[in-house]
């Protein structure tokens, strides 16, 4: 491809994807929708002023990478550990329950497959994508009502960033069974020898990081040694071990997240993924979105794709959170402030489409249930802790 229409295809995302952002903020939505639809508006689907091309697709690629990195070093690891057996309950549940509930869902629309069959693993990775926890909006919604350090809203957190782990672990094994010749004992093996490999080696790169961070701290240094361990992580992760590689650029953040220039990283990182890698990867979502295909079929199960991915989250975290000793009024608030979903959801489903589990067409059930969890979300929140209010007044 010329490159000559590669600036042009560039300059025309970053200014869409960002002037899209910023309606979708101040409508009070993920900036991350606006980006998506502003790769709707320009792609074939309507206008054609951009064309997915190679270029395109592997700097979307690099974006993943980098956001999946950056989410390991928002971790905080202390936090991860001490969590405790309630957040761990919750976000097994959380998981379990989507990923069961979107499985039946597809076979509920496509008809029953047998295990190995190519439609078997979609309909799994149907249900993969409903694992993802994306918490931004709750944690908003909890800041603005004062509830973010209460239990509920420390719950909420803690098992959502379990859930995400969790999820990915998910992933992992799915595409590993994909593979027609894979042998579920060798995936297993394979999955338990990266961790181990990236806990050991993860120990002495950490130490590394330290001593220089120790002894250069706030330099560039330390960030572009970061990248290139993000990268080196997401490399050996798929070449080595048969590993998703943004699942070895989360392993990479996590190593570092510790560190006392983690935020400092993280800052760096983010300015090539704020104003390129990240805009190209949402925007080439909508690039890739088909709506050509967009049927009356498409539409119904998108809806019930909401739905299902919506309800199985309250029902799989509210119920685990009753059986931990919330009461029925805390657990159905935590059930809520879990069913938000975001990038990660993305990602997955970015993942499933590169190894053709998934086709394009079901970005659309992906993008209605960003939106309208982080509309739902807020407003069911605030309402469950109103009522609260009212009956706390009501007693008094």
């Amino acid at each position: 491809m010329n490159t000559i229409e590669i600036f042009k295809d560039l300059a025309i995302i970053i200014i869409a994807a960002k002037l899209f952002g910023l309606l979708a903020r101040k409508l009070r939505a993920p900036q991350v929708v606006g980006e998506i639809v502003a790769g709707l508006l320009i792609g074939p689907s309507v206008l054609g002023i951009v064309q997915l091309n190679d270029f395109l697709s592997q700097a979307a690629e690099i974006g993943v990478i980098l956001l999946m990195f950056s989410a390991g070093l928002g971790t905080n690891l202390k936090d991860l550990l001490k969590t405790g057996p309630k957040a761990l309950a919750i976000a097994c549940a959380g998981v379990a329950v989507p990923l069961l509930g979107g499985t039946l869902l597809y076979m509920g629309f496509y008809g029953a497959a047998p295990w190995g069959s190519e439609k078997f693993f979609t309909a799994v990775f149907i249900g993969v994508i409903m694992t993802a926890t994306s918490v931004s909006i709750t944690v908003e919604t909890l800041k603005e009502l004062g509830k973010l350090k209460s239990e509920i809203g420390t719950t909420i957190l803690n098992a959502a960033i379990i859930d995400d782990v969790i999820g990915i672990l998910v992933l992992t094994f799915v595409i590993g069974f994909k593979n027609p010749e894979a042998n579920p004992g060798w995936v297993a093996l394979s999955t338990v020898l990266f961790f181990i490999t990236a806990v050991v080696v993860g120990f002495i790169i950490y130490k590394l990081f330290k001593f220089f961070d120790k002894r250069y701290p706030r330099t560039r240094r330390i960030p572009i040694m970061a990248l290139a361990l993000c990268f080196g992580f997401a490399y050996i992760a798929e070449k080595f071990f048969g590993i998703a590689d943004i699942t070895g650029a989360y392993v990479a953040g996590i190593v570092l997240c510790s560190l006392r220039d983690a935020v400092y990283i993280e800052e760096k990182l983010d300015i090539n993924s704020y104003m390129i890698f990240g805009p190209i990867f949402f925007a080439s979502i909508g690039l890739k979105t088909n709506l050509d295909n967009l049927s009356l079929d498409l539409v119904l199960f998108s809806l019930c794709f909401v739905a299902v991915a919506l309800v199985t989250k309250i029902i799989g975290c509210g119920l685990t959170s009753r059986l931990c000793r919330f009461g029925w009024g805390d657990s159905l608030k935590i059930g809520v402030g879990m069913m938000t979903r975001g990038e990660v959801a993305l990602i997955v489903a970015q993942k499933g489409l590169a190894v053709g589990m998934i086709e394009s067409s079901y970005f659309t059930s992906v993008i209605l249930l960003i939106i309208v969890s982080s509309i739902v979300t807020p407003i069911v929140l605030k309402l469950l802790y109103s009522r609260d209010s009212k009956t706390a007044l009501s007693q008094t």
